[in-house]
């Protein structure tokens, strides 16, 4: 009996390990997305329209247009073309974590910065 736990402890996280999300990242490379964040504790949705080396972002009634370079098919820069202050002038970071058929779960900082948030689009058209 003393010897079947460890080997089926040894069982169960081998099995866990092998688990991999979903990452159909081409999937959400163009399309229409839309995205929602608690910011000072209201929630606050922006619609993004991704196209190649192009993304445009609607937030609150104001377009924003920024770039993307795709680094693989599941990592990719984004940096706004016409930034109106320093922080806007800072690239961020994008990280497919895992895909769904109609969303996608992403971790996203400011490059050369450790602080890392996450969040889930959800894919419009």
């Amino acid at each position: 009996m003393k010897k079947a736990v460890p080997f089926s402890l040894f069982i169960i996280f081998t099995l866990h390990s092998c688990y991999q999300p979903q990452r159909d990242c081409t999937a959400f490379k163009n399309g229409e997305f839309s995205f929602t964040t608690t910011i000072n504790g209201e929630k606050r949705t922006t619609t993004f329209i991704r196209k190649d080396a192009v993304e445009i972002d609607f937030y609150e009634g104001v377009a924003d247009t920024s770039s993307v370079r795709w680094i693989n098919d599941c990592e990719y820069i984004v940096k706004k073309i016409n930034p109106r202050n320093k922080a806007e002038e800072k690239s961020i970071h994008m990280k497919i974590l895992s895909t769904a058929e109609d969303s996608y779960t992403f971790e996203y900082g400011i490059v050369g910065e450790n602080k890392k948030s996450t969040g889930t689009a959800l894919k419009i058209n």
